[in-house]
């Protein structure tokens, strides 16, 4: 582990356990020089990464402190599959098909020589009904626990939600055909229309998962609540 890293998990530890309150100050890079024994730029360079992420807030003269919460949702969010079901009251089942290690980064993510990830599919059940089909990739370098996880029990998704933090999310919605592995595992015809939810995540500037999901179009609506910008113009 790169000293660099070294200093960010250990204040990321303190702020996660709530050693450090919200509005505490962050050593500066001058304490943090003399107590890794580093550079000036490897303090910064930790320092500026834990400020992207949303962590700790870096204020000009006075120096960095632990940031307060905030609430972040994406238009559509990052949901839990499972626990949707289950809240109309409707038994949940994932079932996972098929689950191997790929050096190649799906798409979205640059190749990164090195790179590990797993590549997962898998069927949501809602009750005895297929509810939707689902590949992920997940980025080893980030979440190394998925590897030994069990995703037969838990569905990929649940588990980032509970082990992987995110900062950033990106989403691709469309109304597609649905594809032969689909539609074979969700009882539909091929070609059947379906909504395809495509979603990239990331910590800081590293990537956490991408996933493809696929529904049939009576099982799944993505609906929004909004009123109209404050200068009336719609």
């Amino acid at each position: 582990m790169s000293v660099e890293a070294r200093i960010r998990g250990d204040i990321e530890s303190r702020i996660r356990s709530g050693e450090w309150a919200p509005g505490m100050r962050v050593p500066t890079e001058h304490e943090l020089v003399e107590a890794y024994r580093c550079a000036r730029a490897t303090a910064n360079k930790a320092l500026s990464r834990l400020a992207r992420e949303g962590l700790i807030e870096r204020k000009r003269r006075a120096g960095s402190f632990v940031a307060r919460p905030q609430i972040r949702t994406a238009v559509v969010g990052v949901p839990d599959i499972g626990a949707l079901i289950e809240a109309r009251g409707e038994p949940y089942r994932w079932e996972l098909l098929s689950v191997e290690l790929q050096r190649r980064a799906p798409e979205g993510f640059p190749a990164r020589a090195g790179g590990c990830w797993l590549a997962l599919s898998g069927i949501h059940h809602a009750g005895k009904t297929p509810f939707g089909w689902e590949a992920r990739w997940l980025d080893l370098a980030v979440a190394p626990g998925a590897e030994d996880a069990d995703f037969a029990a838990t569905a990929p998704g649940t588990w980032l939600l509970a082990n992987v933090p995110w900062t950033d999310a990106r989403h691709r919605i469309g109304a597609v055909g649905a594809e032969a592995v689909a539609a074979r595992h969700l009882r539909i015809a091929a070609g059947a229309p379906c909504l395809q939810i495509e979603r990239w995540t990331w910590r800081g500037e590293e990537p956490v998962t991408s996933a493809r999901q696929v529904f049939p179009a009576d099982h799944y609506q993505l609906v929004e609540d909004f009123t109209p910008r404050g200068d009336g113009i719609g």
